[in-house]
């Protein structure tokens, strides 16, 4: 069924280059963030427009390959590939880029980045204690600092109260629409639930972003209507980002017959998972908020158990695909520990998928993907 609200939506988010450039004429600073770590606030904070950079595409790999190993996850080849090229929109109009040291693969690439973009490297703490909150909170000071003296502004407590509200407004009007998908059978296909949110992650104007979120949670809340069949095992996606370009996975999952009803990772249900409080001190509610981000990176990692029992309890989910881009050294070591926690604790079916961004397995991978729902049925 056909949705006006979400082809609206799409409408307008097809837009968004156009959007940002207009807002880059009137005087606004656009701020590159590559991965879910980077504060949103910060930015917005500082009267600037955060945009999502994560490379999604396959045809900027083969130039990163000129420089960076064959062996690297495409993530990373990917965005450095659009670096070298000059070919994203969204990257060209950064004034300034905040990385994150999360793998060892993207803090070397960052190094390498620096020749292209100013960088601000956030020097990211593995593991989730008091002690790494207290770390990860001054490296967000340094980096309001940072935009301070690079735009010429002074960012105040109340500036980072404001976008607090600001982001937790959007938070939540993209969770209500991902919380669709908990109805049996989902409104919403895998495809329509990463298109969405990857969308939304690269709209300038916030509160534009939050009413066209509002809408398509509202007509679709309304309808009874189900995406796809009642008797579609449901499944719950989790593992490394995704976006437009890199679905392969996805939509061979649904092509095959399976009905995605929650994608857990940085692109989508990690970004709507924790609120923040808006009457704490902002700059210690933002790192312990993001440091809190279940991603294979930590060390240990239990958020991520903890969010897979909640996730799968409240979408009723059927079986757990674990997808790990090839190269990805800490998804990929980690999915034997998700395995068995699925298995044994959730009592859940479970498949673990690497692969890359090419077409070249897609028939391997097809033929994976119906044995295993075949399985479940």
């Amino acid at each position: 069924m056909a949705y006006a609200s979400l082809e609206r939506f799409r409408d307008i988010t097809g837009r968004n280059v156009l959007a940002l450039q207009q807002a880059k004429e009137a005087g606004k600073k656009v701020v590159g963030q590559y991965c879910i770590y980077s504060p949103l606030e910060i930015a917005l904070a500082a009267g600037a427009i955060p945009v999502s950079l994560c490379g999604t595409k396959n045809d900027s790999i083969p130039v990163a390959e000129t420089m960076l190993p064959r062996s690297l996850c495409p993530l990373i080849k990917s965005s450095f590939g659009f670096a070298l090229q000059d070919s994203c929109p969204y990257l060209a109009a950064s004034d300034i880029v905040v990385a994150d040291t999360t793998c060892d693969g993207k803090k070397k690439m960052y190094e390498l980045l620096a020749a292209y973009k100013p960088v601000v490297l956030l020097q990211l703490p593995q593991i989730q204690d008091g002690d790494a909150k207290d770390y990860w909170r001054a490296q967000y000071a340094k980096l309001a600092a940072r935009l301070e003296k690079d735009f010429g502004v002074s960012i105040t407590t109340d500036d980072l109260r404001n976008a607090v509200r600001l982001t937790n407004r959007l938070r939540r009007a993209l969770k209500d629409v991902l919380d669709l998908a908990k109805r049996k059978p989902s409104p919403l296909t895998g495809m329509d639930l990463l298109d969405i949110c990857f969308r939304a992650s690269f709209m300038p104007d916030y509160g534009q972003a939050i009413a066209l979120l509002q809408d398509i949670a509202a007509e679709i809340g309304g309808a009874s209507d189900g995406a796809v069949s009642p008797d579609a095992p449901r499944v719950l996606l989790t593992g490394v980002p995704t976006g437009l370009g890199s679905h392969k996975v996805i939509q061979l999952l649904e092509e095959c017959g399976a009905s995605i009803v929650c994608i857990d990772n940085c692109t989508c249900y990690k970004k709507v998972r924790l609120m923040m409080d808006e009457t704490a001190d902002p700059l210690t509610e933002l790192a312990g908020r993001y440091l809190d981000t279940p991603c294979s990176v930590m060390s240990p990692n239990p958020n991520r158990y903890t969010a897979l029992r909640e996730l799968t309890e409240a979408f009723q989910a059927d079986a757990v695909v674990d997808l790990t881009w090839q190269g990805c050294q800490t998804y990929d070591v980690e999915s034997w520990s998700v395995k068995k926690f699925v298995r044994e604790e959730l009592d859940l079916p479970f498949l673990q998928i690497v692969t890359d961004y090419s077409e070249a397995d897609t028939e391997q991978l097809k033929v994976r993907i119906e044995a295993f729902l075949e399985m479940l049925n």
